[in-house]
């Protein structure tokens, strides 16, 4: 099992840059970060790029891997991305971990001045997104046509370090969007979603677990091929209070075949405000447990 962390772009880099250098340190397997223009959470804090950060970032690390958790289609075009995506694989030495998903309704949505989309055009954007993003990566040269998008003579050279392309990470529930990541997908993100009365979060992961493994065979893909990725953060569970709580919760989700677990890096006065020294002593001592 891989320990992961988000570290949100809310700081000045001098600052920020310790954090990325820190969670090299504490030998966490990937370091991520959001990318959105602002995000309603904390809409009136500062917020930084996601490109720029991770560029700096892969430059004061040497071995973690760094990536976005998530980007989406919501002021990203592919052409423009891919290049980006090529110019950070490439500083990273190829590092680069590209978490996609469908975006949200919040500001990133209506930024540009346009109405936010309806649920049905989010669905054929991401679609389309992907698929696109897909060929630009792998391809030296793409020329298409879409409903949304278009490339033409799209140059992706010299390609990027990590062959055929930086893995996709689809943060996806849906049928439609199960469907993407089978057909597309070297991980897949879930997020571990408030309890109600029916179902608490553990059995609602358990069951889009089951859903991804059926789109998996639909397209003629092992379970394997897969990584199962769960952002922690959103839901009603405290695995952070203590390092027993951690374990406690890590081995559950594990036990249903999750591979990697993605916790937030602690920010004060926000919903991720969590003890520093309890967080740190959970990527040492509550790893080892899990690994024992």
């Amino acid at each position: 099992m891989k320990l992961s962390t988000v570290i949100l772009p809310i700081e000045r880099w001098p600052k920020s840059r310790e954090k990325w250098r820190r969670a090299e340190e504490l030998g966490f397997h990937a370091a991520y970060t959001y990318d959105h223009l602002s995000w309603q959470r904390l809409e009136n804090r500062p917020w930084f790029g996601a490109v720029p950060t991770l560029c700096a970032a892969a430059q004061v690390t040497s071995s973690i891997k760094i990536g976005t958790l998530v980007t989406s289609p919501n002021f990203r075009h592919p052409v423009p991305f891919a290049k980006d995506l090529l110019t950070i694989d490439d500083i990273s030495e190829g590092r680069l971990v590209v978490g996609i998903g469908s975006g949200g309704t919040g500001y990133d949505a209506t930024v540009l001045g346009t109405p936010a989309w309806s649920p049905r055009e989010r669905a054929a954007r991401f679609d389309e997104f992907v698929t696109v993003l897909d060929e630009l990566l792998r391809e030296p040269l793409t020329s298409r046509s879409g409903r949304f998008y278009a490339a033409q003579n799209a140059r992706m050279l010299p390609g990027t370090i990590t062959t055929p392309r930086p893995p996709f990470y689809i943060a996806a529930t849906g049928p439609l969007g199960l469907d993407l990541t089978a057909r597309f997908a070297q991980g897949w993100v879930a997020i571990a979603p408030t309890s109600n009365e029916s179902m608490n979060s553990e059995g609602r992961v358990r069951g889009q677990i089951a859903a991804l493994h059926d789109a998996l065979q639909q397209h003629q893909r092992h379970r394997s091929d897969v990584e199962l990725v769960l952002l922690d953060g959103f839901s009603d569970e405290r695995p952070l209070a203590s390092v027993d709580s951690f374990v406690d919760w890590a081995g559950r989700y594990i036990e249903l075949g999750i591979n990697e677990i993605v916790i937030h890096w602690p920010e004060p006065d926000s919903i991720f405000d969590t003890d520093a020294s309890t967080f740190e002593r959970i990527t040492l001592e509550g790893m080892s447990q899990l690994r024992r």
